[in-house]
């Protein structure tokens, strides 16, 4: 699995019908309304990089109300589950 994080800035308008439209689709986790240079963030979690272009240029780019989007696609992650079974481990 992988994972983006999409910022997204959109026109003046209905931000919550716009991260509602966003949230339908297949592969976004989360969006998020936030302050700020951006309007929404969306999570974006797919099972190969490849998915996360199709998400995010042929999905969320084209919806109308959508400005602009940037991309940070996720390396590794680092939650706090992550580290407690890393650490039970060597019990």
């Amino acid at each position: 699995m992988v994972a983006a994080v999409v910022l997204i800035r959109a026109a003046p308008g209905d931000i919550p019908a716009l991260a509602r439209r966003i949230a339908g689709i297949e592969g976004v986790a989360e969006v998020y309304s936030v302050s700020g240079e951006y309007d929404l963030v969306a999570i974006v979690r797919v099972p190969e990089y490849d998915r996360i272009a199709q998400v995010v240029t042929e999905e969320i780019a084209k919806i109308t109300g959508i400005e602009r989007t940037y991309t940070l696609t996720a390396f590794r992650v680092y939650s706090k589950q992550d580290l407690e079974r890393a650490w039970d481990m060597f019990e």
